[in-house]
């Protein structure tokens, strides 16, 4: 977990970079890739995602250290031609899973976060799930274990494997020549996150495109087609932990909802998007259909003092999770879950008031108790006054002008509270 979290501090800091570098980059390009709030929702949810996993909140049924000593047939050394080997078939398992979250109803829900932003740039590969909370592809690695892939090889690629999905999340670089037929481009992964009906379900490879050319998903982006971003059911929220869970509450709804009762089983591995069939003439769910031009993009009103607010809100919980990276040795695992507990609230506080929902004020006064009891139970908050003088006083100011902050845009600012909307070029 230690290792992890200062590896992840510094993988923060280099995203972060390539996430200006880009957005400098489009305005010296005179194109638009960000929207303000899209681009906070999107780095949201990243901060949800690395705290989940640093903290350890997956069960994992059976891991790939338990299957290499049961099942390992060989003892092969760790050599570049492991390294090699175990990235190739890391990658191949990859393309599974990714091909599977998107073809069965349950998993889409486990995967739908990081479709959900319509637009696509660097900021929308940080939209990463946290609704999986169990290891289900743990069968995938099994062939690695068996061939006697070392452990600590895999320790290794898997992280950048990971980290190495990041870069081709952009509109500002378009055909890369020979790499195109060998590797995954931004091209090929533009045509991954649109909705056009030409482009749906296509190009599910993380490194090797050959991957989709073999297994008969691959689509080249059109000249003629421009890609329309988003699910075909748009979320309507910022809210990072909502969209983590609002398919699995759809199937949840549909499933008691059904007099078919055979659908109440099979609902969930059924096609994603699949309903039953007195469900769908009773509760009609609207998706975008052949004309996804006409896609009318969510949006939130938001003065540029409270745009600059919400940007603050993402800084500081940035730095509250750095800190907690670089202090995690410090602390009883029972403190870090509730330091993740209340990091987590607070988010879903702050991307509420970012929809304009009156919840929002709700979930602020519950984070603001949390907070303070969380500074009598350390005696202050998680020692940061060993770091910062006066930490804790700065910290309990925070809590007490993010309560104000939010009562006056939930209940004083005159504003029409329905979303705006943008028609999609």
């Amino acid at each position: 977990m230690e290792t992890y979290a200062k590896i992840l501090n510094v993988a923060i800091i280099f995203f972060v970079g390539l996430i200006i570098v880009e957005y400098v980059a489009s305005i010296l390009l005179r194109r638009s890739v960000n929207r303000g709030l899209d681009t906070i929702a999107s780095l949201s949810s990243g901060l949800t995602n690395i705290i989940k996993d640093v903290l350890g909140l997956t069960v994992v049924i059976l891991s790939y250290s338990w299957m290499y000593d049961h099942l390992a047939v060989f003892q092969l050394e760790a050599n570049i031609w492991m390294y090699l080997l175990g990235f190739i078939l890391i990658d191949l398992s990859a393309y599974w899973s990714h091909r599977w979250n998107h073809e069965i109803n349950l998993f889409w829900n486990r995967h739908l976060v990081h479709h959900s932003s319509e637009e696509f740039n660097l900021s929308c590969a940080l939209r990463q799930s946290i609704s999986g909370i169990v290891a289900i592809y743990f069968f995938l690695s099994i062939p690695m274990a068996f061939i006697g892939i070392p452990k600590e090889v895999i320790q290794i690629l898997g992280p950048i494997h990971l980290f190495a999905q990041f870069w081709y999340h952009t509109r500002l670089i378009d055909r890369m020549g020979l790499l195109e037929h060998i590797i995954v481009t931004p091209s090929h992964h533009r045509v991954h996150h649109a909705i056009n009906p030409e482009y749906i379900d296509k190009n599910y490879a993380a490194i090797f495109i050959v991957w989709d050319k073999w297994f008969g998903t691959f689509q080249e982006e059109l000249p003629d087609v421009p890609p329309v971003y988003g699910v075909k059911r748009p979320v309507n929220t910022w809210n990072p932990i909502i969209i983590n869970f609002m398919h699995l509450w759809q199937l949840i709804v549909d499933a008691w909802r059904t007099q078919d009762w055979r659908a109440k089983f099979t609902i969930w591995f059924k096609p994603t998007g699949w309903r039953p069939k007195d469900v769908m003439q009773k509760y009609p769910i609207t998706f975008y259909g052949e004309n996804v031009y006409e896609q009318v993009k969510y949006d939130t009103p938001a003065t540029r003092l409270l745009l600059g607010w919400f940007w603050f809100q993402l800084a500081f919980h940035l730095l509250l999770e750095m800190y907690l990276f670089s202090r995690i040795a410090a602390f009883e695992y029972w403190d870090l879950l509730l330091y993740g507990f209340f990091v987590m609230l607070s988010i879903f506080s702050y991307t509420a008031l970012m929809d304009r929902h009156k919840m929002a004020f709700i979930t602020e006064i519950i984070k603001c108790v949390a907070g303070f009891g969380l500074m009598y139970r350390m005696s202050g908050w998680y020692l940061l006054d060993e770091w910062v003088q006066f930490g804790s006083v700065i910290m309990s100011a925070y809590l007490l002008l993010s309560l104000v902050v939010s009562f006056y845009y939930t209940y004083l600012e005159e504003t029409n509270p329905s979303a705006t909307l943008k028609t999609a070029s």
